[in-house]
């Protein structure tokens, strides 16, 4: 059976979330009957499985023989706030996906969201995975982290990886570094939109007035040195479909403290902690006797993410696509 991905992972989009999810479970899909291919231009393949929907996915999902699959890492509500623009790009998602023959949600808020938006459509869910051989604690990697950061190892270090943008909650990070001036804040990730992004403008000018404990890296080339070097994992968010910085995190060791918003919380459940507002989340990160204790327990509740076990159920659904 031929599979083939198609993710429009150029420039800097090679480090936004979709990406980096299609390339996990392409790298650990079974080999004994499944030949893969990357963003290939062959038309017959029996599955062709979109994680973007750019101008080479629009054109090859016209192009194609094979079951045209798309994964929904995005749904409308989490363009609010993240991209400029969104009303408009919003009424292009029922069309697009439309012409798709089958629809992978990645958490049950994510299918619950697809059917109400495009009722009839066949839709499977399977919940993003971790490499969890590759997302785990590296002493190396901390030190050198943050060597490179001018960080001491008895300070604390607040890790968020994210796109800068409103909808990843970068605002309340910022304002949250400023109130708890005594720890590191460090966010990892750029503007992959560039100034589509929403409020490109406006977060660069709230960025020069950062102070001494805010450090803003931009992308990095090995996200575990930045995993690795942290000792509280914060996800600001107001939307997500599933969060797999957060999956990321917690197989890495770290304790998790995360917006409380619905998804998350029917999603990673007791697995982490959540805050609702700033002094709420101000008084969190400060508790480390805490974190200690949940970092211990963070590793476990990723198991059932496995990637491994993830792709499996992706060459399952391959095969139950393309027939006998």
């Amino acid at each position: 059976m031929r599979v083939n991905f198609l993710v429009e992972d150029f420039l800097v989009f090679k480090y936004i979330g979709c990406a980096t999810a299609a390339r996990m479970i392409y790298r650990n899909l079974p080999e004994k009957d499944i030949q893969a291919c990357w963003n290939s231009l062959r038309r017959d393949v029996d599955v062709a499985h979109f994680h973007t929907f750019g101008p080479l996915a629009l054109f090859y999902r016209t192009y194609t023989k094979g079951v045209r699959l798309l994964t929904a890492h995005s749904t409308p509500h989490t363009n609010v706030g993240n991209i400029a623009s969104s009303g408009l790009v919003n009424r292009l998602y029922p069309p697009i996906y439309r012409g798709f023959d089958h629809i992978i949600t990645v958490s049950d808020p994510c299918d619950r969201d697809v059917r109400a938006m495009l009722p009839g459509v066949p839709t499977t869910m399977i919940p993003n995975g971790v490499d969890r051989a590759f997302f785990r604690h590296a002493p190396a990697k901390r030190r050198a982290f943050r060597e490179a950061l001018g960080v001491n190892e008895d300070e604390t270090v607040v890790l968020t990886v994210a796109q800068q943008t409103p909808r990843k909650g970068i605002y309340d990070f910022l304002a949250l570094a400023e109130q708890v001036p005594d720890l590191i804040w460090v966010w990892v990730g750029g503007f992959p939109y560039g100034p589509l992004s929403k409020d490109y403008f406006r977060i660069r000018r709230e960025k020069k007035k950062i102070h001494e404990n805010v450090i803003f890296t931009g992308f990095i080339p090995d996200i575990m040195d930045a995993y690795s070097g942290a000792d509280l994992f914060f996800m600001p968010s107001h939307a997500e479909t599933f969060g797999l910085v957060i999956l990321e995190a917690l197989a890495s060791g770290l304790p998790v403290l995360a917006r409380g918003i619905p998804e998350f919380r029917e999603i990673f459940g007791d697995s982490i902690a959540f805050f609702k507002n700033l002094d709420d989340a101000g008084q969190l990160v400060q508790s480390r006797d805490h974190w200690r204790l949940s970092g211990e327990k963070a590793r476990a509740a990723t198991e059932r993410y496995d990637i491994r076990l993830i792709a499996q159920r992706h060459a399952e659904l391959y095969r139950e696509l393309s027939g006998p």
